[in-house]
């Protein structure tokens, strides 16, 4: 099987594919919400721009961030668990969700805000639904406290095989692209003849045979092997680091050994002063330690 280089998942190919086609995003963020395609009368990409120097950042984020139907909907694709994600994912929304009120609105306008994350990893490893689906509810009743967070988590590993999709399901052919890494699975989408999937493939293939994205995916990869560098110089050096203090620490652990072993000996204190380098005060702070008082 022939692996690609580069899928749906990949950040610089997700962002600048479904910025260059918002009617497929449309399509996407709408089976993802699962509401009609035709009910999406407001559909505006707040964030396109992707700057070289952007790109270039070590923890740099390529979500796409819309306005729905008057509502904040922010979609991002996470490829490894780097820990603390649900606290990462509730940090973004507390960001949109407060930066949305201007000065002098009341909070009722604050707008309901969303946000989608499709990970290539286990999140929830107590469930095997692969959409999870989060609001503010009260513990007991389960009564909502309000309908402006919104939370969706779609985990591609446990996603049914492919041969289980049926060409309706759209959800279910939406996150197989997503989670397809080699082009044969790529191209049995292709086979179903679904309209939207062999349109999404075909700008696959446009975009990532572009000099644009390979230059964002050049840069991208620069500031991953940046990362990855200094975060192996800061291991060696912290190695380096603890095997000097250990052998101090071993030094000073056998010098004073030593004098304790000469002090229980009964060596007058001039002597092992003038041995050891310490000073009589010293030397008596270690007397007590092994003579009580």
């Amino acid at each position: 099987m022939y692996k690609l280089k580069y899928t749906f998942k990949t950040d610089t190919l997700f962002k600048m594919l479904f910025v260059k086609y918002p009617h497929l995003l449309k399509g996407l963020v709408a089976t993802l919400l699962g509401i009609p395609d035709e009910n999406i009368e407001e559909f505006v990409i707040q964030n396109p721009e992707m700057p070289p120097e952007t790109l270039e950042e070590k923890f740099c984020r390529l979500d796409i961030n819309m306005k729905v139907n008057g509502q904040r909907v922010d979609i991002e694709v996470q490829v490894n668990n780097e820990g603390d994600y649900p606290e990462r994912v509730m940090y973004y929304w507390a960001r949109e969700f407060s930066s949305a009120l201007t000065v002098g609105q009341r909070y009722s306008s604050l707008p309901r805000t969303i946000i989608i994350s499709i990970t290539n990893f286990r999140l929830f490893r107590e469930c095997e639904d692969f959409h999870s689906h989060f609001q503010l509810m009260e513990a007991t009743r389960h009564t909502l406290l309000s309908d402006k967070m919104g939370f969706h988590f779609f985990e591609l590993p446990k996603l049914p095989e492919q041969s289980d999709a049926d060409e309706k399901d759209m959800l279910h052919l939406w996150l197989s692209l997503f989670k397809a890494d080699t082009a044969e699975e790529m191209e049995k989408i292709k086979g179903m003849e679904v309209p939207v999937m062999n349109e999404a493939i075909n700008a696959y293939y446009s975009v990532t045979a572009s000099a644009e994205f390979r230059e964002a995916e050049r840069l991208r990869e620069k500031a991953h092997h940046d990362e990855a560098q200094a975060l192996f110089h800061a291991k060696q050096e912290g190695i380096e680091q603890g095997i000097e203090q250990g052998i101090e620490q071993g030094i000073v652990k056998g010098q004073t050994q030593l004098i304790l072993n000469l002090v229980k000996m009964g060596l007058p204190f001039e002597q092992i002063v003038k041995s050891s380098g310490l000073s009589q005060t010293e030397i008596e702070e270690l007397r007590k330690m092994v003579i009580p008082q």
